[in-house]
């Protein structure tokens, strides 16, 4: 059965990429009248990615916290921090084996949310006092570890598993761009196969269905942007292995949080704890799985991080936990938790780097920037405050 179509419906479901599509546009005319190139070239692009993919998996793992009611992780900077020396330590001090010194930094990333989660959900502690006590401790601890000392030089080896580009080609632009090209229509390919299956499936079991010019035009613009971002990808280095790693970890988390049961748990607690617990939900176990999950996906974007700089500094990781709990907002997540998709954290994500680079490409001074990411955040928290009173009052 399709559905109608309904014009204000479509424009509020898709607020957040028409906001995101808006202020491309505003930031590429301004760069563009001011000389500096564009930001839509293949070069800014590529950067937009690799600058930003950190922000997407702490993005991710941060919207399963929120959606258990809208708790927080502010430990997540730091963990970064601690688990990016433990790996310079291992790797360029102690030089270890690559691959032990990857599952030990994993493991600890994951360690951490583990302690944090136990005392949030099993003494339940408030998730913002244990966090913030994890912001101040595992940064002394990081500290402790490196001597405030900056660890640099990683091996080429274990560099090339999180910088390099994929098809490794520099010297073969041809083949790059054709292969880049090549890969985004196999991706296009996948994705539209995927959206035909699953409406057949509805169509057969009779459940209703988008407007079918909706779902046609949705599907037109989703491929048209993956192959316009294989065309910039392409004209460059190819795909940075930053969006392989970010891509599968949103991947398999957008599977998790609408696919699964224990996915759907956190939807339920967000909802009505007490409810999902009277319902067999085990709260205690969902809400110790979502900060575990948090100091892993910490412990990846330390690997990431330590990378991308080539050193593991006392200083790495700050603000880390803003952006990721300003990217999950602004993509959609209730302040009140129970409502967000990792779609939407990822398009959050989008936004927040787009802000970033398109100011720093203008040459806004920093303070004026933080002013405005300060501004904007508060703007969408109040948004869906507002919008949630209204729904109560009506």
């Amino acid at each position: 059965m399709a559905g109608q179509f309904n014009l204000k419906q479509t424009i509020k479901q898709n607020i957040m990429l028409i906001a995101l599509l808006g202020v491309m546009l505003i930031f590429e005319a301004l760069i563009s009248s001011m000389g500096r190139g564009s930001l839509f070239s293949p070069g800014n692009i590529t950067n937009l990615i690799i600058q930003n993919a950190y922000v997407v998996v702490l993005a991710t793992g941060m919207l399963l916290c929120i959606l258990t009611g809208g708790n927080i992780d502010l430990s997540v900077g730091s963990v970064v921090c601690l688990v990016g020396a433990v790996a310079g330590t291992l790797i360029v001090t102690m030089k270890g084996n690559i691959y032990l010194a990857i599952i030990a930094s994993l493991a600890a990333g994951g360690a951490i949310g583990a302690f944090q989660g136990f005392w949030i959900a099993y003494v339940r502690i408030p998730p913002f006092i244990v966090t913030l006590a994890g912001m101040l401790l595992w940064r002394g601890v990081a500290h402790i570890v490196l001597n405030g000392l900056t660890l640099s030089s990683f091996p080429k080896k274990y560099l090339a598993y999180f910088t390099s580009f994929v098809p490794a080609a520099r010297d073969k632009p041809t083949l790059v761009f054709f292969v880049t090209m090549a890969i985004g229509g196999v991706i296009c390919a996948a994705f539209i196969g995927g959206q035909v299956a699953g409406r057949i499936k509805k169509i057969k079991k009779n459940y209703e269905t988008s407007h079918f010019p909706a779902w046609i035009a949705k599907l037109v613009i989703i491929a048209a942007v993956i192959l316009a971002l294989s065309f910039l990808l392409g004209k460059n280095k190819g795909i940075p292995m930053m969006l392989i790693i970010s891509g599968a970890v949103v991947l398999a988390y957008g599977y998790f949080t609408a696919k699964t049961v224990p996915g759907r748990y956190l939807y339920a607690i967000g909802g009505n704890e007490k409810a999902a617990k009277m319902s067999g939900v085990n709260t205690s176990r969902m809400l110790f799985f979502a900060y575990a999950n948090m100091g892993f996906l910490a412990g990846l974007t330390a690997l990431m991080c330590v990378a991308r700089f080539d050193s593991a500094a006392p200083s790495a990781g700050n603000n880390y936990e803003l952006d990721a709990i300003a990217s999950c907002f602004i993509g959609g997540a209730s302040a009140y938790g129970g409502t967000g998709t990792v779609g939407g954290a990822v398009i959050g994500a989008i936004f927040m780097g787009v802000l970033n680079q398109g100011m720093s490409i203008v040459g806004l001074d920093a303070n004026y920037q933080r002013a405005v990411k300060g501004a904007v955040l508060l703007l969408f928290v109040v948004i869906d405050v507002v919008s949630k009173n209204k729904k109560k009052l009506g």
